[in-house]
């Protein structure tokens, strides 16, 4: 097997004149500040908030409660982490596949809130705030996936799933 040569001619259609990095810099944050304001990312980053100040009413007394500190964050994380990986892919396929992610993370939300309330959780009112807020987020998501560009995809030999 080769070694990977840092003096290899091949320069993988690169070419360093042609980079402007002031330009790609802005367009980046650009690109940022067009994720961070879309009403899903917006709504999901909410989600999270919501979930932040509902961990902190989780009693460490009972450590199976407590268990559910670590998989409220872990899937209110990930929604915003694939909200701005299929905003990244644009390619159909990678937006569906992104998209699936996010409604099972989702979803895991809203099965969590009733695990916290059947093992006794006291403040409810908090677990329906969160409800509230995932049913607002399902319906800009199910707007968001509609505009997703069926037409801008590539073949990835995996089959067409989402077609």
């Amino acid at each position: 097997m080769d070694n990977f040569d840092n003096d290899d001619e091949e320069d993988f259609g690169f070419n360093e004149e042609d980079f402007n990095s002031e330009e790609s810099r802005r367009e980046f944050q650009r690109e940022n500040e067009r994720v961070d304001n879309l009403p899903i990312m917006k709504k999901a980053r909410e989600i999270f908030d919501i979930v932040d100040s509902l961990v902190e009413l989780i009693d460490d007394d009972d450590a199976f409660i407590a268990h559910y500190r670590s998989m409220l964050f872990e899937d209110a994380s990930i929604i915003c982490a694939k909200i701005a990986g299929a905003e990244g892919g644009d390619l159909y396929s990678l937006r569906m596949e992104n998209a699936v992610l996010i409604k099972i993370h989702a979803r895991n939300l809203l099965a969590q809130t009733s695990g916290l309330k059947m093992l006794g959780f006291k403040d409810v009112r908090y677990l329906q705030v969160l409800r509230d807020a995932i049913e607002e987020f399902r319906l800009l998501f199910l707007a968001w996936v509609e505009g997703f560009d069926k037409t801008n995809d590539m073949s990835d030999n995996w089959g067409n799933l989402f077609r």
